[in-house]
């Protein structure tokens, strides 16, 4: 059984995914065998201090000790290690790094957000889309905001944002950045008729789960916003309580909300499909397309 591994060490969780790769007739396709997630929550330093305090380090460095043990037990073959914007804003970075490769032998990218947006697009979930629609694809992190538009099936515009739920919530998130945004947002979609969305990341696909909706359909506007409302009209406390959330779910999720909100009202958006992929998937997809489809 041949095995492939994606760790994404992001501003809010640490996640890795082991999936099981097989020929298609189309192909090569994956399935999740194994994914962990550890909510290391490595933004609170990076965006208020600029730095991974000792503490975190310690407990990264003992999670990637953990990942590093599971892929040799999985005996998998290949493996992409990504860190994005928490890491990209470290000073210490670079010595992280380091020191993960000292002691795990582990090989860490700190990526671009461009190259954050291109590995999310190997999901091709393009292949998915309808034609005769135009997609604003909106991918929300801890750290940052992945935005694409989606004509015809092809990404003809994509930029990152500073602009994450963890950022939110330290109050590190500017003015200027949203006011950037959305400048690009409306430039790049004012021409375009028959707009929908499509969302990516842990807080879309826990709301799309919350809404009821069923697999495939897209989430309306209205429901979004009545969700909104009803978590917003609860205390972190009873968020976790009353809908079940993980306490390092419950707080990010009304930032994302907020998120995904404005930029549907920028562009007037009714509609937002969720297809339950991210970083991970993305990652997973690339190597299929580096290791198998090349050599075929």
């Amino acid at each position: 059984m041949l095995r492939y591994a994606a760790i994404d060490i992001g501003s809010n969780a640490v996640r890795l995914l082991i999936a099981d790769i097989s020929k298609t007739e189309n192909g090569y396709g994956f399935k999740k065998n194994t994914l962990v997630r550890v909510p290391l929550r490595l933004g609170d330093d990076a965006f208020l201090d600029h730095r991974i305090s000792d503490r975190k380090v310690e407990e990264l460095l003992k999670t990637m000790t953990a990942f590093k043990n599971l892929m040799e037990v999985y005996h998998v073959s290949a493996y992409l290690a990504c860190a994005t914007s928490a890491m990209r804003e470290a000073q210490n970075g670079a010595e992280i790094i380091k020191k993960i490769k000292k002691l795990t032998d582990v090989d860490l990218e700190i990526i671009e957000g461009q190259r954050e947006a291109n590995i999310i697009y190997a999901n091709h979930i393009e292949e998915n889309l309808d034609i005769k629609k135009s997609y604003l694809y909106i991918d929300v992190g801890g750290g940052s905001t992945e935005l694409s538009v989606f004509v015809n099936r092809v990404p003809v515009a994509s930029k990152s944002f500073d602009i994450g739920t963890i950022r939110i919530l330290d109050n590190q998130d500017k003015d200027e950045t949203w006011e950037e945004m959305k400048n690009w947002v409306k430039e790049h979609t004012k021409s375009l008729k028959n707009l929908a969305g499509i969302g990516t990341g842990g807080n879309i696909n826990k709301l799309f789960r919350m809404s009821d909706e069923k697999e495939g359909m897209p989430l309306t506007f209205l429901k979004l916003k009545a969700l909104y409302n009803q978590l917003n009209s609860h205390s972190l406390k009873e968020r976790i309580s009353v809908f079940g959330l993980n306490p390092d779910r419950a707080d990010v999720i009304i930032p994302a909300c907020e998120i995904y909100i404005t930029l549907l009202k920028w562009t007037g958006i009714k509609q937002i499909y969720v297809p339950k992929v991210g970083l991970v998937d993305g990652i997973i997809s690339l190597l299929i397309e580096e290791n198998l489809v090349d050599a075929d």
